[in-house]
């Protein structure tokens, strides 16, 4: 399978995946009047609007605001499309299909909703970690893959034009 396939693929399956726990724990489950659901002494699944970016950045309050917000995180996803469109290797096509399947599920919710929904919310005595949902994770393992591709995968075509050039 090509990097361009596989990459297209992650995004599709995590758009999916994303929007159908999404539409699952607001529609079907009721999340808003049953939280929060503990299911460890650190973990639990509540219902958060979030206005902005990462760690509510960039709050936007207007219809303007969030217009300008969706706007900015298409023209982001339409570059890494075009990255992913170039991706040579299948770890970097993965990593940005991730990052693409989880900018667009945010992306659904924002045009849907006006804010991001999360749900899952990790803490430790008055230590909260912030809420987030598939999507992030999709992105942040998306950005994991291209750091390890980054940092340590060694390119065999550019040790072989090392020896070349030499």
């Amino acid at each position: 399978m090509n990097p361009r396939l596989l990459g297209a693929l992650a995004a599709v399956a995590t758009l999916a995946a994303d929007q159908s726990n999404k539409l699952w724990l607001i529609f079907s489950y009721g999340i808003e009047t049953r939280q929060p659901i503990r299911l460890a002494p650190f973990f639990d699944v509540i219902f958060a609007k979030n206005p902005g970016i990462s760690y509510s950045l960039l709050r936007a309050q207007s219809g303007t605001e969030r217009f300008a917000l969706l706007v900015l995180t298409l023209a982001a996803t339409v570059c890494i499309g075009v990255w992913l469109w170039r991706a040579e290797t299948k770890i970097v096509g993965l990593g940005l299909g991730l990052i693409v399947g989880g900018a667009l599920g945010n992306a659904c919710d924002r045009l849907a909703y006006g804010f991001v929904a999360d749900f899952y919310h990790f803490h430790l005595g008055s230590f909260s970690w912030y809420v987030f949902n598939l999507a992030d994770v999709a992105i942040v393992a998306g950005v994991g893959l291209l750091l390890y591709d980054s940092l340590f995968l060694t390119r065999k075509t550019g040790e072989a034009e090392g020896v070349a050039r030499q």
